[in-house]
Protein backbone atom coordinates (compact mmCIF):
# COMPACT_ATOMS: atom_id res chain seq x y z
CA UNK A 1 0.00 0.00 0.00
CA UNK A 2 0.68 3.54 -0.52
CA UNK A 3 0.00 6.71 1.36
CA UNK A 4 0.00 10.22 -0.27
CA UNK A 5 -0.73 12.71 1.33
CA UNK A 6 -1.80 15.97 0.46
CA UNK A 7 -2.95 19.30 2.30
CA UNK A 8 -5.41 21.96 0.94
CA UNK A 9 -6.30 24.68 3.10
CA UNK A 10 -7.68 22.95 6.51
CA UNK A 11 -8.01 19.45 5.06
CA UNK A 12 -5.92 16.65 5.25
CA UNK A 13 -6.11 14.57 1.82
CA UNK A 14 -5.40 10.93 1.91
CA UNK A 15 -4.50 8.85 -1.38
CA UNK A 16 -4.64 5.89 -0.92
CA UNK A 17 -3.35 3.24 -3.30
CA UNK A 18 -3.47 -0.74 -3.38
CA UNK A 19 -4.81 -3.00 -0.48
CA UNK A 20 -5.63 -1.61 2.81
CA UNK A 21 -5.24 -4.40 5.19
CA UNK A 22 -4.37 -5.90 8.74
CA UNK A 23 -0.41 -5.45 7.47
CA UNK A 24 -1.16 -1.83 6.17
CA UNK A 25 -3.77 0.00 8.02
CA UNK A 26 -1.43 0.81 10.82
CA UNK A 27 0.10 3.18 8.56
CA UNK A 28 -2.62 4.88 7.47
CA UNK A 29 -3.96 4.34 11.42
CA UNK A 30 -0.81 6.52 12.45
CA UNK A 31 -0.73 9.21 9.50
CA UNK A 32 -4.71 10.17 10.07
CA UNK A 33 -3.84 10.23 14.10
CA UNK A 34 -1.07 12.35 14.27
CA UNK A 35 -2.91 15.04 12.14
CA UNK A 36 -5.44 14.70 14.70
CA UNK A 37 -3.47 15.22 17.30
CA UNK A 38 -1.67 18.09 15.27
CA UNK A 39 -5.62 20.05 15.69
CA UNK A 40 -6.38 18.89 12.04
CA UNK A 41 -10.22 18.29 12.19
CA UNK A 42 -11.07 17.95 7.96
CA UNK A 43 -10.23 14.79 5.98
CA UNK A 44 -10.73 13.34 3.09
CA UNK A 45 -9.83 9.46 2.18
CA UNK A 46 -9.10 9.13 -1.37
CA UNK A 47 -9.98 5.80 -2.29
CA UNK A 48 -9.78 6.21 -6.82
CA UNK A 49 -6.84 3.49 -6.37
CA UNK A 50 -7.98 1.12 -3.47
CA UNK A 51 -8.05 -2.07 -4.41
CA UNK A 52 -9.06 -3.93 -1.45
CA UNK A 53 -10.23 -3.34 2.17
CA UNK A 54 -10.41 -5.57 5.06
CA UNK A 55 -12.22 -5.34 8.35
CA UNK A 56 -8.75 -3.56 9.72
CA UNK A 57 -9.07 -1.06 7.43
CA UNK A 58 -12.84 -0.62 8.09
CA UNK A 59 -11.80 -0.19 12.15
CA UNK A 60 -9.10 2.45 10.80
CA UNK A 61 -11.68 4.94 9.32
CA UNK A 62 -14.03 4.00 12.07
CA UNK A 63 -11.91 4.76 14.71
CA UNK A 64 -10.94 8.04 12.96
CA UNK A 65 -14.68 9.09 12.01
CA UNK A 66 -15.48 8.75 16.18
CA UNK A 67 -12.56 10.81 17.21
CA UNK A 68 -13.41 14.07 14.46
CA UNK A 69 -16.60 13.97 15.69
CA UNK A 70 -15.74 14.81 18.81
CA UNK A 71 -13.84 17.72 18.20
CA UNK A 72 -16.71 18.82 15.53
CA UNK A 73 -14.46 17.39 12.43
CA UNK A 74 -15.42 14.83 9.69
CA UNK A 75 -13.88 13.10 7.21
CA UNK A 76 -15.18 12.24 3.64
CA UNK A 77 -14.52 9.27 1.84
CA UNK A 78 -14.21 9.54 -2.06
CA UNK A 79 -13.79 8.36 -5.61
CA UNK A 80 -14.07 4.36 -4.57
CA UNK A 81 -14.78 1.61 -7.26
CA UNK A 82 -17.95 -0.15 -7.18
CA UNK A 83 -16.49 -3.28 -5.33
CA UNK A 84 -14.52 -1.51 -2.76
CA UNK A 85 -17.75 1.13 -2.41
CA UNK A 86 -20.26 -2.05 -1.82
CA UNK A 87 -18.20 -3.17 1.22
CA UNK A 88 -18.94 0.29 3.18
CA UNK A 89 -22.44 -0.47 1.74
CA UNK A 90 -22.50 -3.96 3.40
CA UNK A 91 -20.70 -3.07 6.43
CA UNK A 92 -23.50 -0.40 7.03
CA UNK A 93 -20.48 2.67 7.12
CA UNK A 94 -22.45 4.71 4.15
CA UNK A 95 -24.71 5.30 6.82
CA UNK A 96 -22.72 7.55 8.89
CA UNK A 97 -20.12 8.29 6.38
CA UNK A 98 -20.23 10.81 3.61
CA UNK A 99 -19.07 8.76 0.18
CA UNK A 100 -18.80 11.01 -2.76
CA UNK A 101 -17.78 10.64 -6.22
CA UNK A 102 -14.71 12.90 -6.66
CA UNK A 103 -12.18 14.47 -4.78
CA UNK A 104 -13.14 17.88 -5.81
CA UNK A 105 -16.95 16.91 -4.44
CA UNK A 106 -15.22 15.65 -1.20
CA UNK A 107 -13.41 19.23 -1.05
CA UNK A 108 -16.27 21.12 -1.91
CA UNK A 109 -18.27 19.34 1.01
CA UNK A 110 -16.05 21.27 3.48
Amino acid sequence: MEIVEAKQDAINIYRVQGRLDSNTSPDLEKRIFAAISDGSKEMILDFENLDYISSAGLRVILKATKDLKRSEGKIILCAMKDYVKEVFEISGFDSFLPIVTSLDDAINSF
